[in-house]
């Protein structure tokens, strides 16, 4: 990872748009940097859980730890006159989850600076993250850049690289991309305010995209997949959106595998290339997280209760 000197913040106001926990990460940089926070702008509370209990998200509750007023807007066109109150303001923008229209971006100066986990131009989207597990990348990173309306594909201002090693999992690549953007974002900004540290175009000959990922995309098919390529796939979706198997009338999630040339025990799995994903962690339909040799005892040894 690389190593990255921070500096002090500038007076300039700043507007932070945010809303998932990989947000929290920069902007406690700039409050601890010294930076002029101003306001936050985070999508509305939302249900979440079993119960749907409504709660808030992450930035709003550390805003409200250090006085910073937040806006929930549902439609950015709401907070307009707010922003215009707040005299010369620049924007920063970590994984708010909105578009955010070029009428709004205009308020701002020198615009909005978005820190991205990817070497853009590749993975423009929503998924950088889990693509780069998924496809046993060597390299991944992240990026400061420009925010334009169209995704992902503004000026680049800073890219600073992370190697893999194909046993990164989802939460642990978010939380090393978090730090290292946030740092990132705390030696730079100076130089992106005052003028110094001037954007590049990307070269969007070479852009590459990734998509949404839902709930829909938590089954594997062993079918179409190689074990290498099944092993990849658990650890980009861990947590979210989960890996789902079915072995006899049982519905596994998958939580940590490896792949194996020869099958020993019914959690290993045939694959694409004859290869076998065997199983060494999962959720069972109980709900319980459990090794292989727990559920093997449990479930598959006994017969199955009624």
């Amino acid at each position: 990872m690389s190593k990255i000197t921070t500096t002090s913040g500038t007076k300039q106001p700043l507007i932070f748009f945010g809303t998932e926990d990989f947000s929290l990460y920069s902007l406690r940089a700039l409050i601890e940097n010294g930076f002029n926070v101003a306001a936050i702008v985070t999508k509305p509370d939302t249900p979440r859980g079993r119960h749907r209990v409504l709660t808030a998200p992450a930035v709003k509750v550390y805003a409200a730890e250090h006085n910073i007023p937040v806006w929930q807007p549902t439609k950015l066109k709401n907070i307009i006159n707010d922003i215009k109150l707040i005299k010369n303001p620049a924007g920063v923008l970590v994984s708010y989850g909105k578009i955010i229209p070029q009428s709004v971006i205009n308020l701002f100066t020198p615009g909005i600076i978005n820190v991205h986990p990817s070497l853009l131009p590749k993975y423009r989207g929503p998924s950088p993250i889990e693509s780069a597990i998924a496809n046993r990348d060597k390299t991944t990173g992240v990026t400061l850049m420009q925010l334009t309306k169209d995704m992902d594909a503004g000026p680049i201002y800073y890219q600073t690289r992370h190697s893999l090693d194909q046993s990164e999992t989802r939460p642990e690549l978010y939380k090393t991309l978090g730090q290292l953007g946030a740092a990132a974002l705390a030696a730079k900004l100076p130089d992106i305010l005052s003028g110094a540290l001037q954007p590049a175009p990307q070269d969007d000959a070479n852009a590459t995209y990734c998509q949404l990922l839902s709930r829909s995309d938590t089954d594997l098919d062993l079918t179409a997949l190689t074990a290498v390529q099944t092993e990849a796939r658990i650890r980009a979706h861990l947590g979210f959106p989960r890996s789902r198997v079915t072995i006899g009338s049982y519905k596994l999630i998958v939580t940590k595998a490896h792949t194996i040339m020869n099958a020993k025990t019914p959690l290993d799995l045939p694959c694409a290339n004859g290869a076998f994903l065997s199983i060494d962690e999962l959720i069972a339909p109980s709900g319980k997280a459990m090794s292989a040799g727990e559920f093997l005892r449990g479930y598959l040894i006994r017969p199955k209760t009624k």
